[in-house]
């Protein structure tokens, strides 16, 4: 077993295989329990999870675990990665957990942790907790019999992230007489996601809200925003929404039917921000897979984009230490710190509806501000993922490459962190020239890695 069960966003992989296996995930609550338990009284966890038949299983293996330690479990059921992360600080718990395995397909599962204040753990606090789930030498120290921990079933759950949802817009503003397109993927948000927009006055056409265990992702949601984008011009609709299977991250599709990625609604923001004077530094946060037309937009307004390596756990730990409430992916994910710790395409959705209500300007309108750079990326297997920067012929070719883009392009390497895959991405103004140095570039990736 490797030492380390974490990946960029927790655990994940297929039922029944390493590491979703229910005697691991027993033992990872046990070791959860005893890191977070540490001597506190009446430790609390919040558990939720989306919509997989699978979720019955883990639920049950994290709560015994948990319970074995000493910790009280409280149980939310099927509720959103994000809602997770506010309950846990709004119920004031040690710990939250979330059993999803995001916009993969039902036969995965995966869990993810939040700490006290709804921050995804640092990579330090999951090693050491792997450790005590690798290790055979672990001593669990187990509690007395009866001080071992109780599980509840928590009812308000829902209830309460609404109010926190709509608690962003401002009193006055509503979404009266606006038609919304919502596909919740028939996963984690099919309940509370509707209410939200309804209670604000849209009305909601919805989508991907049936799940039966086995259809989340299927065919919907976020990888597969066409289905929203058909019901938009059909209806006459004024935003697409399509989340992922635990909603923490969305596609939008304006009222023209044009696909939004995560950097055209993150320049959106980051202009709404600046004109109210609300971006500290003028700085947003985004991840090396952002496109390099957001870099641009930033310092042509005197701002700066910040870079951080993907994963949406990256770009708000950058956004703590740079001061700044803004951040987000190209995938989707977008954090309001003022508001929300992790990814909220729900919380996404309803900030668009507020610019757009503020601005009286269209969706399509609004992303019009961002003409996004030709990028092109290539996959290369490789033998074995020697770093780059150990290849002097790959190092000179980047850098020639670069030369030739100028300040308005780049080039970026990275390995998967799943597949023997190098991935070979050229963004710049020029489509010719683009495709012509990821072409040169993967080759040398070929020639120098394989």
């Amino acid at each position: 077993m490797p030492e380390n069960i974490f990946g960029t966003d927790g655990l994940r992989g297929q039922v029944n295989e390493y590491p979703m296996q229910p005697e691991l995930v027993l033992r990872l609550g046990l070791a959860a329990g005893k890191y977070f338990t540490n001597g506190n009284m009446n430790p609390r966890v919040v558990i939720g999870k989306d919509t997989r038949l699978s979720g019955y299983v883990f639920e049950t293996a994290l709560t015994s675990g948990l319970c074995a330690a000493g910790m009280n479990v409280y149980q939310v059921g099927p509720m959103p990665t994000p809602a997770i992360s506010f309950l846990t600080k709004n119920m004031r718990a040690d710990l939250g957990v979330v059993i999803s395995a995001s916009h993969n397909p039902f036969m995965d599962n995966g869990i993810k942790f939040f700490d006290s204040n709804g921050f995804k753990l640092t990579d330090s606090v999951e090693q050491e907790i792997s450790k005590m789930v690798t290790s055979p030498d672990t001593t669990w120290n187990s509690p007395a019999p009866e001080e071992i921990g109780r599980a509840y079933k928590i009812q308000d759950g829902p209830g309460r992230y609404v109010v926190s949802l709509k608690n962003s817009v401002p009193p006055e503003l509503d979404l009266e007489g606006m038609t919304i397109v919502l596909d919740c993927a028939h996963g984690a948000a099919y309940r509370v996601a509707p209410l939200v927009f309804q209670e604000l006055g849209a009305k909601v056409i919805p989508l991907g809200a049936e799940p039966n265990g086995t259809n989340i992702n299927q065919d919907c949601g976020s990888l597969h925003p066409e289905q929203v984008r058909e019901k938009v011009l059909e209806t006459n609709a004024d935003l697409g929404i399509a989340l992922d299977g635990d909603a923490d991250r969305v596609i939008l599709v304006d009222e023209k039917g044009s696909i939004l990625d995560g950097d055209q609604v993150m320049a959106i923001f980051a202009q709404d921000y600046m004109d109210k004077d609300q971006l500290p530094d003028r700085k947003l946060v985004a991840t090396v897979m952002s496109n390099m037309a957001l870099e641009v937009f930033m310092r042509e307004r005197k701002g700066e984009l910040i870079r951080t390596p993907v994963g949406d756990r990256n770009v708000a730990e950058a956004m703590r230490q740079n001061g700044t409430v803004l951040g987000g992916e190209q995938s989707g994910h977008i954090i309001f710190l003022n508001y929300s710790t992790t990814g909220d395409g729900i919380l996404a959705s309803l900030q668009l509806l507020k610019v757009m209500r503020e601005k009286q300007r269209r969706a399509s309108d609004l992303a019009g501000m961002l003409e996004l750079f030709p990028q092109k990326m290539v996959n290369v297997r490789v033998k074995s993922k020697i770093p780059f920067e150990q290849s002097p012929h790959l190092q000179d070719s980047v850098q020639k490459a670069e030369q030739e883009l100028g300040d308005n392009g780049r080039v970026l390497l990275r390995y998967s962190g799943t597949e023997p895959v190098a991935r070979v991405m050229v963004e710049g103004e020029n489509v010719q020239k683009v495709e012509k140095l990821v072409g040169e570039l993967s080759g040398v990736v070929e020639e120098c890695m394989c």
